[in-house]
This record gives structure tokens, C-alpha cells and sequence, in this order.
């Protein structure tokens, strides 16, 4: 004879909840209350998506550019100590962009001042004047930094015998240094315009041969 269908509901003796049994005892979800946490939380996560897609097509995009050659990165300056003399060729500056305090270290009353009126009357731009313990033997000295190396030859042109010393100051202004053994300027119309070499030694005459 046919088995009879076997009841679901009942496992081991105990009754199976079923589906519509549960619901019954959940009221229905209201359409119109908003779960806020839930909301804030696909909004949070959004932004973050969307800020790491802009990172990527960011670094994306830079890595580009750098490789074709749009964005150039700027190259580590050379590292120059204070002590070394300028290898490169300036041209000569016109006399105005040249800022030149001028300094009396010679001993002789009213040097200084006589020396800046006449670089005034080329158009040089001259600040301070005043006297100066400097130890020095040479003609001149003239003072300045990295960014003064143009000043310094164009000065050089018109202060001859002048040897170059740099400091570290940051502008483009130069020191003159009037040391016991200057004479005068070099004629107006005898200085070199040409481009040229820094000096920074005494230039050494040249041995001559012994008489007899």
C-alpha cells in the first residue's frame, strides 16, 4: 500500500518554522523610514572610491606627462663650495645692474669715496662707502656670491689687478675692496666689453731668463 507523505513540518518531534510563519511575527519594513547609518555608510565609501580613482588616474596621468616630456622635474642645483674660483664666461653687464658698496682698506684718506664717485659717473649703482680692515696686498678685492659672478667680471673690466673672493650672501650685490696697491680705474674708453673669465689669483709674471 502506498507510504504516506511524509510531514515537513515536524523534525524529530519539534515544529519547522516556516518562512511565512517568521514574517508573521516582523512587521513590514516601512518604505518611508531611511536606515541613516546604512545611508552614511554607502556615502563613505563613494567618497573613498572615488578619491583613490582620482589618485590613480592622477599618478597616471603625471607618470605620462614626465615620460613625453610635457612636465620636465627641475634638476638638483650644482653644489659649488665658496672657495672655488668660477670656470664659466660672463658677459659684460651694463654698469646699472651692478649694486657695489666700496670699501677703503688701502689707508688713504678719501679713497673710498673718490673711487665710488668715479663707478657713480659709469652708472654703477654704489651703496655703501666707508673704510675697512681687510688684510690684503693686492690691488682690489671684490666680494660676492653665486649670484653676483656677473657683477663681479663686469667690475673686474673696470678695476684692474682686482682678484674675486666669494662670500655667502645671497643677493647679486658685490663689495669693492680697495687694497695698498691700487692705482686708478681702467679708461672709460680701454674696458673690455667682450665676454670674459673671472679672476681670482694674482696673476703671476712670467720668470725671465738670469742676465750673464
Amino acid at each position: 500500500m502506498p507510504r504516506k507523505p511524509k510531514d515537513l513540518s515536524v523534525f524529530h518531534g519539534h515544529h519547522v518554522v516556516s518562512g511565512k510563519e517568521l514574517r508573521s511575527h516582523f512587521p513590514p519594513e516601512d518604505p518611508t523610514v531611511v536606515d541613516r547609518p546604512r545611508m552614511w555608510r554607502h556615502v563613505r565609501h563613494g567618497i573613498v572610491i572615488f578619491l583613490l580613482a582620482a589618485l590613480v588616474l592622477g599618478a597616471t596621468g603625471t607618470a605620462i606627462a614626465i615620460l613625453t616630456g610635457l612636465i620636465r622635474l627641475p634638476q638638483a642645483q650644482e653644489t659649488r663650495s665658496l672657495a672655488e674660483c668660477p670656470t664659466g664666461t660672463y658677459d659684460y653687464l651694463p654698469p646699472e645692474q651692478v649694486t657695489v658698496n666700496v670699501f677703503n682698506a688701502a689707508g688713504r684718506e678719501g679713497l673710498a669715496r673718490q673711487v665710488a664717485d668715479q663707478l657713480m659717473e659709469r652708472k654703477f649703482t654704489v651703496q655703501a662707502v666707508g673704510n675697512k680692515r681687510y688684510p690684503t696686498e693686492v690691488t682690489a678685492v671684490i666680494r660676492g656670491g653665486f649670484a653676483g659672478e656677473p657683477a663681479v667680471f663686469t667690475l673686474q673690466r673696470n678695476v684692474p689687478g682686482s682678484v674675486f673672493v666669494r662670500d655667502d650672501r645671497g643677493d647679486a650685490s658685490v663689495d669693492l675692496i680697495l687694497g695698498p696697491a691700487y692705482g686708478a680705474l681702467t679708461d672709460p674708453g680701454l674696458v673690455d666689453h667682450t665676454p670674459g673669465t673671472i679672476t681670482c689669483a694674482v696673476p703671476t709674471l712670467p720668470a725671465t731668463a738670469p742676465v750673464g
